[in-house]
């Protein structure tokens, strides 16, 4: 039975701990796991306990460190993304322990993405990351820093979009679309009709939040859009 481990490290000063949780084989990659607002959740540790099944090192990401415990994980998320070379180097840290990994040294290595994980993901993409891939899967898809004309984003890009969402509207995928395109990124975009915000997660459907929902469809074909992009890398 494959199950995720409390695993230290830090951001600076800053103590964090993330979640690990190793194939029985051996690795084909390793999976930086950004988790939604509310860091650590059922469905991504589900999440992640699959992708170790299907041979990857999977690794879930720490926003806060202890300052999440019984605080507003809303005001600390707002406080780490207010300025973004904070916050990309919040995210940089997390990928520093997975290479750090003995296992995972010699790796390709990607980083997928829940909700504000979502955004996260291509937050490393957008900051050069050298990564082979990463995945949003109904992300925030605004930034504060932009890709430039010029920027090398080096990861292929997949993003799973609910068209439902209220967070993500139109016109935030049109410029994220324009903006991808001006820094000559290798994208793919999918949309699903019905899906609102969270469509991953069935917790959703019990919470008092007009946008969010679970969406089986989407949950299920957006993973496949998942594993089929890494079985064309990683073959």
């Amino acid at each position: 039975m494959i199950e995720l481990k409390p695993h230290p490290y830090g951001d600076g000063e800053t103590p964090l701990s993330g979640w690990l949780a190793m194939p029985e084989a051996s690795p084909r990659a390793s999976v930086l796991i950004f988790p939604t607002i509310a860091n650590l959740t059922p469905r991504v540790a589900e999440k992640a306990a699959l992708l170790a099944r299907m041979g990857y090192i999977a690794f879930v990401a720490d926003y806060y460190g202890d300052a999440v415990s019984g605080g507003d994980v809303q005001g600390l998320a707002a406080s780490l993304r207010k300025d973004s070379a904070v916050y990309r180097r919040r995210l940089g840290a997390a990928l520093d322990a997975l290479a750090a990994l003995p296992q995972s040294r010699q790796l390709p290595r990607v980083a997928i993405g829940f909700c504000m994980g979502g955004q996260a993901a291509l937050e490393m993409a957008r900051a050069g990351h050298d990564l082979a891939a990463v995945v949003s899967f109904h992300g925030l898809l605004e930034t504060s820093a932009p890709a430039r004309p010029g920027d090398r984003i080096i990861p292929r890009i997949l993003v799973c979009h609910g068209d439902k969402d209220p967070l993500v509207p139109r016109s935030h995928v049109q410029a994220f679309m324009q903006e991808m395109d001006g820094a000559d990124a290798r994208w793919h975009l999918h949309v699903y009709s019905t899906a609102l915000h969270g469509f991953t997660d069935p917790a959703n459907d019990d919470r008092p939040i007009d946008a969010v929902a679970y969406d089986a469809s989407a949950d299920r074909q957006s993973w496949a859009a998942m594993t089929s992009l890494f079985d064309e890398i990683f073959n």
